[in-house]
């Protein structure tokens, strides 16, 4: 799914104009434009401030009517999350978020990949790297995360997380309640 046509179709789902929802998510109606017709891509936090104005989460920008709740998501049912400027595949393990009161993926970082800009939200973030490293900021705060290390944070604090190693990073992250 396009990200720019999806956020386009819930703006309109939820009959808002392209300079509300840029008001309320505090970016220009210019840079709502290009993404909605793929020529810009959004920082996470752009993300996150336009699906609290759409009253979505970031996971329903790449969902394209999944329907069907299993308990199992087999690996080709899973939701791919992924903007180039990440460099980072985000697969979400759980296909709908209804009800559901955690919200798992598997993370996939490459070298110099990351969030690109710190951000926040409600709840809490667990994770465990089972592959390579990652850097995860929290304020101003750099914490080396290793290969079979976990950790825990509030996500109510600024944060961001980058791989600033020379291999791949895989992380299984999971963030309760449902906000991405």
């Amino acid at each position: 799914m396009d990200i720019g046509k999806k956020i386009r179709e819930l703006r309109k789902e939820k009959g808002l104009t392209i300079r509300e929802v840029a008001e309320k998510a505090g970016c220009t109606a210019s840079f709502l434009s290009q993404l909605e017709r793929g020529k810009t891509e959004p920082s996470i936090a752009m993300l996150k401030k336009i699906a609290e104005v759409l009253k979505v989460n970031i996971v329903d920008f790449f969902m394209d009517g999944v329907s069907d709740d299993n308990i199992v998501t087999r690996p080709d049912e899973r939701v791919l999350i992924t903007l180039k400027r990440w460099d980072a595949e985000i697969y979400s393990l759980v296909k709908t978020l209804g009800g559901k009161k955690m919200q798992p993926f598997y993370t996939i970082i490459k070298p110099k990949g990351g969030s690109e800009g710190m951000y926040h939200h409600e709840g809490e973030e667990f994770g465990f790297v089972l592959e390579g490293e990652i850097d995860l900021i929290l304020n101003d705060k750099t914490i080396k995360v290793k290969k079979g290390e976990s950790f825990y944070f509030s996500s109510r604090i600024p944060h961001c997380w980058k791989n600033n190693g020379k291999s791949t990073a895989v992380v299984l992250w999971v963030i309760t309640p449902p906000t991405f």
